[in-house]
């Protein structure tokens, strides 16, 4: 199978956890990767992929309406927007917050999963509410995959913990092990993955 996107949703303790992530993944992953960090309306816009773009040793951007996403790209949800991915492209909305936030992880995720089906990856990371077990579920429903971050190495459980209860996770995994995971499971080689 080949995966073309992977939808990573964090909040509270989420910026370490992406600097982990995002720095051990190589600079040829292959898929997409888009990313809901809860933040306040008022964030800077680009603050946060600036910082990033330095632990992922390449271009980290907010993502704009109807952008086209393209392969190995890394998007985050610009702060006060729910990100919406549709094949091929994203879309922008100040819709209602969900759990309390916007961006919401389960808004991004379920668009994930509607648009890219089994090609979508999905992962929970550490979150103080319950953003993103609905949308992880609907990605597994969907024939996608599902990692969630192990809740006893969160900083906070409550998402993974919640996302647990949801979804039937195809892994749950301490941070440390997600990046070689993930690279084991979309690095393709010879049009196979291995």
């Amino acid at each position: 199978m080949t995966y073309e996107i992977v939808a990573v949703g964090a909040s509270w303790g989420g910026l370490r956890a992406l600097e982990r992530l995002l720095s051990e993944l190589p600079d040829d992953f292959g898929p997409a990767i888009v990313i809901a960090q809860h933040r306040g309306p008022d964030s800077t816009p680009d603050g946060l992929s600036g910082l990033l773009s330095v632990y992922a040793r390449r271009t980290v951007r907010d993502a704009g309406d109807k952008e086209p996403i393209e392969s190995n790209g890394i998007y985050l949800a610009p702060p006060d927007y729910h990100l919406l991915v549709e094949p091929g492209a994203f879309a922008l909305s100040v819709d209602e917050r969900v759990q309390n936030a916007r961006p919401s992880v389960d808004v991004l995720f379920e668009s994930v999963a509607d648009a890219y089906r089994e090609r979508a990856v999905g992962i929970v990371l550490t979150g103080a509410n319950r953003d993103g077990a609905r949308g992880l579920a609907r990605i597994k429903e969907l024939g996608g995959v599902a990692i969630v971050q192990d809740p006893d190495d969160a900083v906070a459980q409550t998402m993974p913990t919640a996302a647990l209860r949801a979804a039937a996770a195809d892994a749950v995994l301490p941070l440390a092990e997600i990046p070689r995971f993930l690279v084991g499971l979309c690095l393709e080689v010879g049009g196979r993955v291995v």
